[in-house]
């Protein structure tokens, strides 16, 4: 009797992990509620990679929040992915401010380690660093050239990426952010930003097949 029981104590055991392992990590996304399929695909810049696009903003308090989370899921993203940042002003002249302080950091080499800096700055500080003046009184003070900042915040090269970075949102068709657009087929949904980053890497799996 009792080695009747083990043995359908063990078949029971077997049944439960080959159900377990069939089972799918997660489930499938739903359009609609966990993405929306872009009408018309944009084309990625990047040959042989996923294109990963977050649409945001310094002044945006709702990208603030999602700026850790979004940091720490980018730092495992795999070698065939890559996650590209686009400033825009959603029509706001401050926010316009900001988009051209993006680039204009990139150009002197001081993105990386003010970036996470600015959002502090604007949603912790409170400064107002919605005019050139006062950007650039508060990069210098980061230990920034004010002579090669104000150079790249004028010239033609930041302006360029400034308005290509607006058009960019124009053609994806932005009214909010952030927004995060996945191989120029997808964007991301989510009822709170874990969420949707979960959506992300499934999207980029979509994209990947």
């Amino acid at each position: 009797m009792n080695a009747l029981f083990s043995r359908l104590r063990l078949s029971l055991v077997l049944a439960l992990c080959t159900f377990a392992w069939a089972m799918p990590t997660h489930a499938a996304l739903v359009e609609g509620r966990d993405y929306v399929k872009l009408a018309a695909p944009r084309p990625q810049e990047t040959q042989g990679k996923i294109e990963v696009i977050e649409f945001f903003s310094w002044g945006c308090p709702h990208c603030d929040h999602l700026h850790p989370l979004l940091t720490q899921w980018a730092a495992k993203l795999p070698a065939n992915v890559t996650l590209i940042r686009v400033p825009i002003s959603l029509g706001r002249p401050q926010w316009g401010q900001l988009v051209r302080t993006y680039y204009s950091l990139q150009a002197t080499g001081d993105l990386a380690r003010l970036d996470t800096a600015l959002f502090d700055a604007i949603h912790r500080q409170k400064q107002q660093l919605y005019n050139q003046a006062n950007i650039t009184a508060w990069v210098v003070q980061q230990g920034v050239d004010e002579a090669k900042f104000t150079a790249a915040y004028n010239s033609f090269n930041v302006s360029t990426r400034s308005q290509h970075a607006e058009q960019l949102s124009r053609e994806y068709q932005v009214d909010g952010i952030p927004a995060i657009y996945v191989a120029g087929r997808y964007q991301a949904l989510g009822n709170d930003f874990n969420t949707m980053l979960a959506n992300t890497t499934q999207l980029i799996e979509m994209a990947g097949k």
